[in-house]
């Protein structure tokens, strides 16, 4: 927000607080995001062919899903 509010002072000769600039491009529709990083080398039909193949034999094991007591000491009754 601070380097777009010194953008706004440099080419419009007007100043806004940070919470200003934050609320004008909000009402513009802008948000302050940064867009994700990606390699330059990245090959992405190499990260579907790992995530099937590698990532289905070392993933953890699922919870299982039946409720169980949060008790130590009370065992759960059928």
């Amino acid at each position: 927000m601070v380097r777009i509010r010194a953008l706004i002072i440099r080419l419009f000769l007007v100043e806004y607080t940070v919470q200003g600039v934050w609320k004008l491009m909000r009402r513009h529709g802008w948000s302050p995001q940064v867009p994700a990083r990606r390699a330059l080398e990245r090959d992405d039909a190499s990260v579907e062919r790992w995530r099937s193949e590698v990532w289905e034999t070392v993933k953890p094991p699922r919870r299982p899903r039946a409720p169980t007591s949060a008790s130590r000491t009370k065992q759960d009754r059928d």
